[in-house]
């Protein structure tokens, strides 16, 4: 089963301290072992890092550990999905025409991302976000228990 997963349960999945952790790790752990394969949107990618280093932890995350856990982890195991610059213009235009404002533009990327891989789930701690950009794939979308 392809599966996009979003960076609300990668960062979870990565890091044992973080509250949801144990929700978000049987997914990681069921592509490692083969049951699902990881489709990330690239901008994910950045997204992932941006959050490790940021990430108010003790000890802190350093980038070149968050660089380690994305190769090693996560990026080891995915199928990374770039959008092109007509998918930015054509996403944008979309969500301008449907009054939405602000950083539901990258929940917007990143579905538009799903749409184009054609996963069969995206897994997110963030349905509602998904929900409102892409009301079309909320068959699709799952939060872990």
């Amino acid at each position: 089963m392809r599966v996009l997963f979003d960076t609300s349960v990668l960062v979870p999945a990565v890091v044992q301290a973080h509250p949801m952790h144990a929700r978000a790790l049987p997914w990681l752990m069921r592509a490692q072992d083969r049951e699902l394969q990881i489709v990330l949107s690239s901008h994910s990618l950045a997204e992932l890092y941006a959050s490790l280093t940021r990430l108010p932890v003790s000890p802190r995350i350093t980038p070149d550990r968050a660089w380690k856990i994305i190769d090693g982890v996560v990026a080891a195991t995915s199928e990374i999905v770039s959008i092109s610059p007509e998918d930015y213009i054509s996403t944008i235009q979309r969500i301008s025409g449907m009054g939405l404002s602000g950083g539901i533009v990258y929940d917007a990327l990143i579905a538009c991302a799903a749409k184009k891989a054609e996963v069969e789930r995206l897994v997110t701690f963030n349905a509602s976000h998904f929900r409102r950009v892409w009301p079309e794939g909320e068959s699709l979308l799952v939060i872990p228990d």
